[in-house]
């Protein structure tokens, strides 16, 4: 019954549901799935660890923390919001299409700017909720929530449909290497001018959905923010 050894997805699904640990039902999935397929517990071991040592490039994130540590200690981010709030006019979708295009012109020339725990967190999101609380006022626990996922989300976005906008990116060499081994007259200057379009879309549909989320902020905040100069003028 080859059936049985989709057992671990099973696991997984129950395991997400019942809110158990990710690790551990990660791990109990993929032992059982495992000894169903008849590889013995010491093979599993053997290979668990193969993956982990192949992989173990995905761990240098935490030599980001002690830059993280830095940046507070020093005040930089106290510095940005600061810097924002002086900004007269400046709203957080306007904000964070800015950072699009700052985002999207890095990813041409290759500029590693980017990173939700290196940059996102401790600049770009402070600086996007200054710039809604001095727009706005103080705002309430949901919308500051959305201000994160939105600063969060600009990021995928400038780092997803511009990387490939670079003539030596990782990606378009990969692109490039694939379709020519598969016999395709492709050059990596071909993959680049496709994907300038695609980039340049990105920026105007999130440009366009910062401009809708400014305009809730208003109908939300906006006669809030309004009543103290209109209590001052009485």
């Amino acid at each position: 019954m080859e059936i049985i050894k989709l057992i671990g997805i099973l696991i997984i699904i129950v395991g997400f549901l019942l809110k158990f640990d990710t690790i551990a039902v990660v791990l109990i999935a993929a032992l059982v799935t495992a000894l169903v397929s008849g590889i013995s517990f010491t093979d599993f071991l053997a290979l668990l660890g193969d993956a982990f040592v192949s992989n173990r490039l995905v761990t240098l994130f935490l030599l980001t923390l002690p830059m993280i540590g830095l940046i507070e200690r020093f005040g930089l981010r106290q510095q940005s919001v600061r810097l924002i709030e002086k900004m007269k006019g400046l709203t957080p979708g306007r904000f964070l299409s800015i950072y699009m295009v700052i985002r999207e012109l890095a990813g041409v020339f290759s500029i590693r700017i980017q990173g939700h725990t290196q940059f996102i967190r401790p600049l770009v999101e402070p600086m996007t909720q200054a710039a809604a609380e001095a727009k706005y006022g103080e705002l309430d626990e949901e919308d500051i929530e959305r201000l994160k996922a939105r600063s969060a989300a600009t990021e995928n976005y400038g780092n997803f449909f511009a990387q490939n906008t670079f003539i030596a990116a990782a990606g378009v060499l990969l692109i490039a290497g694939t379709l020519k081994s598969l016999g395709y007259d492709v050059s990596e200057v071909a993959i680049v001018q496709a994907s300038i379009p695609i980039a340049l879309i990105a920026l105007v549909m999130v440009a366009g959905s910062n401009i809708l989320f400014d305009r809730k902020l208003q109908r939300k905040y906006g006669k809030k923010t309004n009543l103290p100069a209109q209590k001052e003028e009485k």
